[in-house]
């Protein structure tokens, strides 16, 4: 993944970020040094941006699509108000059994519920209201994802979508590869949605987030 910003500034901004407890720091070592492409890790400061969204929304029943090892389900549980809980999906077997191990080590099995399989088949399982959605799958499916998710999305409910600026490849129109495409169509698609408002953040890949319009946009 190359830097959408200045590697300098982002080690900067980590290092003047709270940093992860040892329980983190041992989940990004096991992901890096056994796991493919542990670049889709959301790493430390992402981690504690997707704690604090989840903090500061007080959402209680979280969604996220994408385990990979564990580390942003974590992360986000420690934004989690007494009673809150989250589900999260991921296809592979190898990542969930990476991440549940982790949660237990934890503390956090009662809070956090792996589910394993095609996301849109364990989406169609789950009833919401959701407040708080993270979307950090494959891009090939974030325009599915989003169609189902948006229902179930509760009053005042926000959804997290990683990966968005996609190493800035989305600005590069030689890039024609079915990622870049995907990416560069969701984007779109919830720009133009006039069901919701939106923001992109240049945060670490890009970050967009998405809530329900409920009043006419100023």
């Amino acid at each position: 993944m190359d830097p959408i910003v200045d590697p300098a500034i982002e080690a900067y901004a980590e290092q003047h970020t709270s940093p992860p407890g040892e329980g983190l720091l041992r989940l990004a070592e096991e992901t890096r040094s056994t796991l493919d492409a542990p670049q889709m890790m959301v790493g430390a400061l992402e981690g504690r941006f997707l704690e604090m969204l989840v903090f500061l929304s007080g959402a209680q029943r979280v969604l996220e699509i994408g385990t990979f090892s564990g580390y942003s389900s974590i992360s986000m549980a420690a934004g989690l108000p007494e009673g809150g809980h989250i589900v999260t999906c991921d296809i592979s077997e190898k990542h969930a059994e990476v991440a549940k191990r982790h949660i237990e080590a934890n503390g956090l099995s009662n809070r956090i519920e792996v589910r394993v399989g095609p996301a849109l088949d364990s989406l169609a399982e789950l009833d919401g209201p959701f407040d708080f959605v993270f979307i950090d799958a494959d891009k090939g499916n974030y325009a599915n994802y989003y169609e189902a998710v948006l229902p179930k999305l509760a009053p005042g409910g926000v959804i997290a979508a990683d990966n968005t600026l996609w190493s800035g490849r989305v600005i590069a129109s030689e890039d024609q590869e079915a990622d870049t495409i995907a990416i560069r169509e969701f984007n779109k698609l919830v720009a133009d949605d006039p069901r919701v408002v939106n923001v992109m953040l240049t945060v670490r890949d890009g970050v967009t987030l998405i809530r329900k319009s409920v009043s006419p946009q100023l």
